[in-house]
């Protein structure tokens, strides 16, 4: 296939994903122009046509066309290329989107979800709940989104649930609205010793992946958070950011007003252009280690459950987070 019509059916297919109605070829004419790409209505017709044959692209009639589950995963399957750097961009992206208001507790955080039936968790409840307690998630809230449920894109299927887990790039929002910028540098697995952060063993950094190094690590079989629940050694999900140095008391301040809150998740913080656990810092930045947001639900795959996670989902409402003792009795609804 010519690399340029391939090209452009990608793109059409970007459009209607970042879309939640369908779409005329009229209206993603009009979306492709503001990005600079200038192809005609009677052309997108045509390449729609195309997309619908080959099931990638559903037809609403006049409403228009929309991306179906086979055409999402084509588009993440053929860009691979193009989505170097595509994790940085995200995570810059929902960082600004992200609408929480830490005075008022109003406004969306970033969430991460698995996709896993009910009954798993409650057999391994004992287990996430450890996660929490011990301090090894992004606080201490969580949310479910019931079978049927759309989440950005995310169909639960009927005798699934979706756990959403607070992603670790809510910490980015929350100092942007603040204005303290983050670099974030890459994701990886913490050792722990005695329940204290060692090193880490392994890194992926974010500007040249297209997969959040979490879901990598988990699928891998990388992970050991029964040995650090159960005896203080293992390895965790954990990232590394960089804040201005002169951020840094403000930077500490934020973290524990989120941590009463129930969002707290850094780990520790360095001195400014200093080393922090051997990972080197830049001059007049400080670096930190934020815990890994997939880490409650990760410990599902060491235990044989087979799960479908997705980091940064999405956005959510807080008012839908609830604190994840609550967990067992909300389960028990949907069994």
């Amino acid at each position: 296939m010519d690399k340029k019509i391939r090209k452009k059916e990608l793109i059409i297919l970007n459009v209607l994903k970042e879309s939640e109605k369908p779409l005329t070829s009229s209206k993603i004419a009009e979306k492709l122009e503001l990005t600079g790409y200038d192809i005609s209505e009677r052309t997108i017709r045509l390449y729609l046509k195309k997309l619908e044959d080959e099931g990638f692209v559903e037809s609403n009639g006049k409403k228009g066309s929309k991306i179906t589950e086979k055409g999402v995963n084509e588009l993440n399957s053929s860009w691979v290329i193009e989505k170097v750097g595509f994790l940085s961009a995200k995570i810059d992206r929902m960082s600004y989107q992200m609408s929480f208001d830490i005075n008022t507790l109003t406004g969306t955080v970033v969430i991460n979800i698995t996709v896993v039936e009910p009954q798993h968790l409650l057999k391994n409840l004992k287990y996430i709940e450890k996660i929490y307690a011990d301090g090894y998630a992004m606080g201490h809230l969580l949310t479910i989104l019931p079978p049927n449920e759309t989440f950005n894109h995310i169909n639960i299927p009927q005798g699934m649930v979706g756990i959403g887990t607070v992603c670790s790039i809510t910490l980015n929002g929350v100092l942007l609205k603040h204005g303290i910028p983050t670099i974030s540098r890459f994701g990886g697995l913490l050792e722990l010793k005695d329940k204290k952060p060692v090193r880490f063993v392994e890194i992926i950094m974010y500007d040249g992946t297209s997969i959040d190094p979490l879901e990598i690590f988990i699928r891998s079989g990388m992970t050991n958070y029964m040995g650090a629940i159960k005896t203080g050694n293992g390895r965790i999900g954990a990232s590394f950011r960089e804040f201005p140095a002169e951020s840094k008391d403000r930077v500490e301040k934020l973290d524990e007003r989120l941590k009463r809150i129930g969002l707290g998740g850094l780990v520790g913080i360095g001195m400014p252009g200093q080393s922090f656990l051997d990972i080197p810092v830049s001059e007049g930045r400080v670096g930190a280690i934020v815990i890994g947001g997939l880490n409650p639900v990760s410990i599902l795959e060491e235990n044989g459950v087979r799960a479908y996670s997705r980091a940064m989902a999405g956005l959510i409402d807080f008012s839908r987070l609830f604190h994840y003792k609550e967990l067992e009795e909300r389960l028990k609804e949907f069994i």
